[in-house]
């Protein structure tokens, strides 16, 4: 055990080794500005950082966590800090490697359909980059605007057309990785199939826990013929569910299908007053087709139909760029609105089939009686990814950890009809206690092996994504405990 003075001489040692790497003005010490790092878009849990790094290059991240190898120094990655799971959350004695500053675009293959990106480049500024061009990037959270292309490959981050076009690791084609001991490697390239092991596909989702993303290359896609947004509101949950049911029914898959309930809807039109979302509705459901012009407007009249046939009162829709944008414009804000209902809320991410939906939803509620806190209901209702919001006041004592319990239930619910615990939010610190509820002993122990391969030390991104007896109780306990042989550090 290091006294004070040693701990202290320590961190001072390390910190002018990174200061050789990136020079002072990267090297982040003082307390009140590792504030600004202690958590990510998860709030409710909070730990300061030792150090704070701020690299720019491929080779200076590569030095950095050399340095954290041979000092046995656990590190955690971070990019714009906006994660909903607790992933750049930092642990005691840890540095923080913030990627924010690596945001460089590379290089643009229109011919191709590609770019090169640096992790710290923003989601929004890939499309915004091409689109002059005709192409855009299809993955795009409702945090689109600020969260970092380095955050949405650790988490496989998804959005409102992951239902026809997929998540993040359907659009990566190649990654530039520093892996734990500082080594470089690249994985995948720039065409679509490569042979060997997918290790593209097993980094995207590895939530820093495999190494850090440095240089990544993505598929563009080229910008639709016609583009429409249908709005269709709806009396009931019950019956917006349904109408979700028969649309894919019949064949169709709309680039993007969202459902609100009645109380998102009304905090949406307090803050961002749209305009569009009829504050006496149910639920709405917005629908956006693209493709052919022939195609949309076959496909436009087929949910109309379908809508009308579930007991839509009304339907709005828009083909124009500004006014498609205005109906989407309230959902991508759903989550800051939320914020307006109570002091806070406690988001989940929880994965169903679409055929569970409406009984799911009904579970819910009852669970909200139970417990006492009101859910809002926003999520991506094509592909069944929930995002119940739990409303609650964190300085009431005791209230988090029964909202952390309501939160479970949600999950443990999911899984039983057959769901996931994460749909794009990822696992991290918030989630990895219900990792046995969806795993086996023999998965997850697979898992530790594909981990230790990579972060033998236990370096990259400790304490997240897996359960350990020392942290997860009960959830722990349910899990062998020979399972956590030598892992005890991650």
């Amino acid at each position: 055990m290091l006294t004070l003075d040693k701990q202290q001489r320590k961190w001072n040692a390390i910190a002018k080794q990174f200061e050789k790497v990136i020079g002072k003005s990267g090297v982040v010490r003082r307390k009140e500005e590792l504030l600004t790092y202690e958590c990510d878009g998860l709030t409710s849990y909070r730990q300061k950082p030792a150090l704070v790094v701020l690299p720019r290059t491929t080779e200076e991240v590569a030095a950095l966590v050399k340095i954290c190898h041979q000092n046995d120094v656990p590190w955690v990655a971070r990019g714009a800090g906006t994660g909903l799971s607790g992933g750049a959350l930092p642990i005691q004695d840890c540095v923080l490697i913030v990627t924010a500053l690596m945001k460089r675009i590379l290089d643009i293959d229109l011919e191709n359909q590609r770019i090169v990106v640096q992790p710290g480049v923003i989601n929004n500024w890939v499309t915004q980059a091409v689109s002059g061009a005709g192409f855009y990037y299809a993955p795009d959270p409702s945090s689109q605007i600020i969260c970092s292309i380095g955050g949405n490959v650790a988490e496989n981050s998804g959005g409102v057309h992951c239902l026809k076009y997929g998540v993040t690791t359907n659009h990566v084609l190649g990654l530039k990785l520093v892996i734990p001991d500082g080594s470089i490697v690249d994985v995948g390239g720039f065409v679509p199939e490569m042979p060997g092991y997918d290790l593209t596909g097993v980094f995207v989702g590895s939530e820093g826990t495999l190494g850090i993303a440095t240089e990544i290359t993505l598929r563009i896609l080229k910008t639709p013929e016609s583009i429409c947004v249908l709005l269709a509101d709806f009396t009931s949950i019950e019956a917006a569910g349904a109408a979700v049911a028969d649309i894919i029914s019949a064949g169709i898959i709309p680039a993007g299908m969202e459902m609100m309930d009645n109380l998102s809807i009304n905090a949406v039109e307090d803050v961002v007053a749209t305009g569009c979302y009829p504050r006496d509705a149910g639920a709405i459901l917005l629908v956006e087709i693209d493709g052919l012009s022939v195609e949309v407007a076959t496909n436009k009249k087929r949910i109309g139909e379908l809508c009308k046939k579930n007991g839509a009162r009304d339907i709005t829709t828009a083909s124009d760029p500004e006014t498609r944008m205005k109906l989407w414009k309230g959902r991508k804000a759903a989550f800051a609105a939320a914020g307006h209902l109570s002091p806070d809320y406690f988001v989940q991410d929880g994965v169903i089939p679409r055929t569970q939906l409406v009984s799911v939803l009904k579970e819910i509620e009852a669970l909200s009686e139970k417990y006492g806190y009101a859910i809002a209901n926003v999520f991506h209702a094509g592909d069944g990814n929930l995002h119940p919001l739990i409303l609650y006041d964190n300085s009431i004592e005791g209230a988090l950890e029964k909202v952390e319990e309501l939160g479970g239930e949600i999950l443990r619910l999911c899984v039983k009809v057959g769901g996931s615990i994460s749909g794009e939010h990822g696992i991290g610190a918030d989630k990895k206690c219900y990792m046995p509820d969806m795993f086996t002993e023999a998965d997850m122990e697979t898992m530790q092996f594909l981990r230790q391969v990579f972060n033998p030390k236990g370096l990259a991104n400790p304490g997240k994504l897996f359960p350990t007896p020392r942290t997860c109780g009960e959830a722990a306990r349910a899990v062998p405990a020979k399972l956590f042989e030598g892992v005890e550090q991650f």
